[in-house]
């Protein structure tokens, strides 16, 4: 899967700046063979400057030969492409019980992965050495070597500050609350480390993989929590705080006795997550402990299951409502463990989102599956580093500590 310019807000736009070989490196990202003279007339730059940098470009491995162009007549001209292979990217999804750990390449494919069931609750340590050991190993079997690492991407299923990688105050994740994420695992590879909340990084895989197109777009979670990734105008929103998208805890009006782990009653979190919809059917004699239980009945066609599954979709939807008032997304995608339940969760979003939401914020609004499935949060995690490390200024300084 090759990354779109437009999922880059760094790529120059054609005709604008062209002063550095990073930021000429940025036409190239989308894949497609150039001649020396066709990025000459692009970027207005002499065909001498666009030599030498193409020529750092593929000193670094970041450009590769891609051919030759049809002649007009004598030699025929060379072209280069971005080569994704030059470097290797480790992308973690850590979930509430879960944890999926992927090598990729630049472009984002997947070229192996391991999956634990571990829980986030075991705490910071143990759960970032798993991390470390799984991604160790992926790279030996590989035949990866460090220097060819670009870094490690990580999503945790609660509130991150971005600039340092901190979970800050995650209520399903005791003793990570200010824990040094990069820093942990810094010290076993020392590669620029990123981490986010699981939910962006969900909306940044599954939009760059399968919806490029949309500049206004939204990724709900539903799983063991509820959480929203939101795109506004090709740009990822993390808040303030890092806490934008949190909709697991916004109140559903029929949740009024309901209390949530929080500590607030009436959370989304709390009625339609994938614990409460096993709690309800529990309640009703039902064998359902967590939400791997309720999609095993639904699999079965358990009616009661079937229904409750549809009334969690009228739960989200109910929220998603004023979200859709708010922000005006053209698409919104569902996700996670209850989101890939098939039409019942979703029937439910769309019979309440299209009730209660503005008919102009709604004319032109999809709501669709996940494309992406279980692998979102590991694409999402690539890409957040390739934007980071394909960067116009990051490259430059790779290519200066080349030079």
């Amino acid at each position: 899967m090759m990354p779109t310019r437009g999922n880059d807000a760094t790529a120059p736009e054609i005709g604008g700046s062209f002063g550095r070989a990073g930021d000429l490196f940025q036409l190239l990202r989308d894949g497609k063979p150039r001649t020396r003279a066709e990025l000459a007339l692009i970027t207005g730059l002499a065909r001498s400057t666009i030599a030498s940098r193409i020529d750092a470009l593929m000193l670094s491995g970041l450009v590769g030969p891609a051919g030759e162009a049809s002649s007009s007549g004598g030699r025929p001209p060379s072209r280069f492409a971005f080569n994704p292979s030059a470097r290797s990217i480790l992308a973690a999804d850590i979930g509430a019980t879960h944890v999926i750990v992927a090598l990729t390449d630049l472009a984002g494919t997947i070229l192996a992965e391991r999956r634990l069931s571990l829980e986030v609750s075991e705490g910071p340590e143990l759960v970032l050495g798993r991390v470390v050991e799984e991604g160790k190993l992926l790279l030996a079997k590989a035949g990866v070597g460090t220097a060819a690492l670009a870094g490690i991407g990580i999503g945790l299923p609660g509130p991150v500050e971005h600039a340092t990688g901190k979970p800050v105050k995650p209520p399903i994740m005791p003793g990570w609350d200010g824990y040094d994420v990069v820093r942990y695992v810094q010290r076993s590879l020392a590669v620029p480390v990123l981490v986010d909340n699981d939910v962006n990084i969900m909306a940044l895989g599954e939009r760059n993989a399968y919806w490029p197109e949309e500049e206004n777009f939204l990724f709900i979670k539903v799983a063991t929590g509820i959480g929203a990734g939101i795109i506004s105008s090709g740009t990822l929103q993390r808040g303030a705080d890092g806490t934008a998208g949190d909709l697991g805890h916004v109140r559903v009006p029929r949740g009024d006795t309901v209390l949530c782990r929080c500590g607030n009653y009436g959370c989304l979190e709390a009625l339609a997550s994938g614990p409460a919809v096993a709690a309800e059917l529990s309640a009703h004699g039902l064998a359902a402990q967590k939400g791997s239980d309720v999609l095993e009945l639904v699999n079965q066609g358990n009616p009661q299951a079937i229904q409750a599954l549809r009334q969690a979709g009228r739960d989200v939807g109910d929220v998603l409502a004023t979200v859709v008032n708010l922000l005006n997304p053209s698409l919104i995608v569902i996700g996670g463990s209850l989101g890939q339940t098939g039409d019942h969760l979703m029937a439910g979003v769309r019979e309440v989102v299209y009730r209660r939401s503005l008919p102009l914020a709604t004319s032109r609004l999809r709501i669709a599956s996940s494309k992406a499935g279980d692998q979102a949060a590991v694409l999402g995690a690539s890409q957040m580093v390739t934007q980071h490390v394909l960067s116009p200024s990051v490259v430059e300084a790779t290519l200066q500590a080349i030079g």
